[in-house]
């Protein structure tokens, strides 16, 4: 019962990194989602700030998002704050003795780190710091090897480099809980991946998106558009099973020129099961195979738990899809060649993303997560942009810019019916469901603004004499 009472009363206290900034509370309520818990935030919540007071949580709460969080640093189990260190210490104060103690008593070993966010401190104001908070009563022994537990002064001040304030914005202090996963940006960057393309996803944004689908072990997940598998590697990181699909017969195959610099062709175990079984998760493949988007293979049945994807948008790779504007000669009883390469068109962007929205409505569980990435035009955007379906309700919009007219948007959209439970006559007639005929200029649109600016630069040259 004490230990109850005990959980019920902790906050905590997570530090954020500041990049990706817009993906990180999608994040953190999908990863706590997962345990079945609600984002509640504690006091005056500030997005964009780098640290968040959350409640109603237990300390296996946070442990279990910090192992798997890319975009939190570390989480502590909150003690006292304040905007000054006077306020800091009343609070302390005031914080409950039998919260404090099994982790201060004697025989234990403990160390205080002090951090600051957007300042550097000296050694010595550190030493001060540390020093002048000997108004705990820790009875254990310091070891700063090797401590049983570890606390944390944290200052903030702001977010502004060229605005650092002489004194913090506020302070808080408290027990270090968990580091979160930003190892894995590194262990699993494209730099020194075995197999990689143009368009690889960052491995920072990959593992963003399998938790903002929720990606969970045992999951079967989708990638329709797999290009060299980055999302997949992501994936079976959680020991979900991938599979996926691409147009691409050279990326499928690993065959072709090699997209690193110094070396022409492809080796001949380049693939996407070589790049999960350089991560030890090759036991999650299930396998990859050559596919048009626009006409899948699968049967019609509820398959994934989640459909996570990065569409080619014709910028690096072309959009395409089989068939033919002109009359083709099929063979008899549609028998082909072993060799026989399909004819391709053009597939547009509005029609890429009905396809895919129609095909996760239908292949989805219910509840399951369709994840993907929007390019759109920045001057003209507005969420009536977004393409909808009935049978998915958009659970986030997160922005990544591009540049200072594209971006492409992260959506996270969750399958909350079945395609049979539709009223088909009102769904056709419903505007809202419409594919959007706009995306189909973004290509357009994006050329248009490399060229602005390539001109201006010439312009710049010219005046410059260059």
């Amino acid at each position: 019962m004490a230990t109850s009472t005990r959980q019920s009363c902790l906050k905590y206290l997570l530090h954020l990194a500041q990049d990706n900034m817009d993906f990180r509370l999608p994040e953190i309520k999908s990863l706590l989602a997962l345990r079945g818990k609600p984002f509640h935030s504690s006091g005056h919540f500030q997005e964009k700030t780098p640290f968040w007071c959350l409640d109603g949580l237990s300390e296996e709460d946070v442990r279990g998002v910090m192992a798997r969080s890319v975009c939190a640093k570390s989480a502590f189990e909150l003690w006292g704050h304040g905007k000054t260190h006077s306020e800091l210490k009343t609070s302390l104060l005031k914080y409950p003795t039998e919260n404090m103690s099994p982790f201060m008593r004697k025989g234990s070993t403990y160390r205080i780190n002090v951090y600051t966010f957007n300042k550097t401190l000296e050694f010595e104001d550190r030493i001060k710091r540390i020093d002048s908070m000997d108004y705990l009563p820790f009875e254990g022994t310091v070891n700063l090897k090797s401590p049983q537990h570890i606390f944390c002064l944290l200052e903030d001040y702001g977010t502004d480099p060229n605005d650092i304030p002489e004194h913090p914005n506020y302070i808080y202090f408290g027990r270090w809980i968990a580091d979160g996963q930003r190892e894995l940006i590194r262990s699993h960057s494209v730099k020194n991946r075995h197999f990689i393309g143009n368009t690889s996803m960052d491995a920072g944004l990959s593992f963003i998106m399998a938790n903002h689908a929720k990606v969970n072990k045992n999951d079967l997940v989708f990638d329709p558009f797999v290009g060299t598998g980055s999302l997949l590697v992501a994936c079976s990181h959680f020991r979900a099973y991938v599979c996926g699909t691409d147009i691409d017969y050279n990326t499928i195959h690993g065959r072709g020129r090699s997209s690193r610099k110094n070396k022409t062709w492809r080796g001949p175990d380049e693939n996407i099961r070589a790049n999960l079984r350089q991560y030890g998760t090759e036991d999650m493949y299930i396998d990859v195979m050559v596919s048009d988007a626009s006409k899948h293979v699968w049967r019609e049945a509820a398959l994934f738990d989640a459909i996570i994807t990065d569409p080619p948008y014709g910028i690096r790779e072309s959009t395409r899809r089989t068939g033919s504007h002109k009359d083709v000669t099929k063979p008899q009883d549609a028998i082909y060649e072993e060799s026989h390469v399909p004819v391709t068109q053009a597939y547009h962007l509005s029609d890429i993303f009905t396809d895919l929205l129609n095909f996760s409505a239908h292949h989805l569980v219910l509840g399951g997560r369709l994840v993907y990435w929007l390019p759109v035009y920045r001057p003209e955007y507005c969420v009536e942009m977004v393409p909808l379906n009935p049978c998915l309700r958009i659970i986030s919009n997160c922005e990544q810019t591009l540049s200072s007219h594209t971006s492409r948007r992260l959506i996270t959209m969750e399958k909350i019916k079945n395609p049979e439970e539709l009223d088909s006559l009102a769904y056709l007639a419903d505007p809202r469901f419409s594919p959007y005929q706009g995306h189909n200029a973004f290509r357009e649109k994006y050329f248009s603004g490399v060229n602005k600016r390539s001109g201006k630069e010439d312009n710049k040259a010219a005046v410059n004499g260059e």
